[in-house]
């Protein structure tokens, strides 16, 4: 497997009132087309400012961060973010929470037919498809998470990013979409970056750990 994201030499300094804040240092990371990698680490230790470095959400303080050779200067629809607060938009429908991902990215060189195609293979992929007219006040925390991988993947992305997805689900409902996740990633072969407090989940789900 050769090397899809590289990140050289990254650190993130953060002005604050008492000073600055030094949250990464000196971070050389290589990650493989199709490999599925944890960051695990104690609370505030830079985990989910280095995903959000990935994302293109923010810029390094110093260093350089590489997506198939190209530098990371802000988001792209080949790197998508999935976040531990699912962030749909209540007034929509769950396939509508979709489409507008879809339509965002595709809008300008596919038909509407084949949007919608897209946006449902999506919900069909982690199982949502029977509620795809439900707004997310009618769904459970775990079917609106798993909304929330469903517009992830429905932009075809190379890369998933996800920051404690399952954080706030229960033992059970964490359970099953770890499992679903699992079963995602050997059907689509994406590149996942998966950030976890929890060693047993990373150890569960990932190829390799980084702490």
């Amino acid at each position: 497997m050769s090397n899809y994201l590289q990140v050289s030499g990254v650190g993130m300094v953060f002005e604050t009132k008492k000073g600055t804040f030094p949250a990464l240092r000196e971070i050389n990371l290589a990650i493989a087309k199709g490999e599925f990698v944890s960051l695990i680490g104690h609370s505030g230790c830079g985990k989910s400012t280095l995903l959000n470095l990935i994302a293109g959400l923010t810029t390094p303080t110093t260093g350089v961060l590489l997506c198939a050779n190209k530098e990371i200067k802000g988001p792209g629809h080949e790197r998508a973010v999935v976040f531990q607060n699912h962030s749909l938009l209540p007034w929509l429908t769950c396939f509508d929470n979709v489409y507008l991902a879809v339509e965002r990215v595709f809008g300008g060189k596919e038909s509407k037919e084949q949007l919608k195609k897209r946006t449902n293979d999506a919900l069909e992929l982690v199982n949502m498809g029977h509620a795809a007219q439900k707004r997310p006040n009618e769904i459970s925390g775990g079917m609106k998470q798993r909304v929330g991988i469903a517009r992830a993947l429905a932009i075809d992305p190379e890369v998933l990013l996800m920051d404690e997805p399952f954080g706030a689900l229960d033992a059970q409902t964490r359970e099953t979409l770890q499992g679903e996740l699992l079963e995602i990633q050997a059907r689509t072969r994406k590149t996942i970056i998966f950030v976890t407090h929890d060693l047993d989940e990373a150890v569960l789900l990932a190829d390799r750990i980084i702490v």
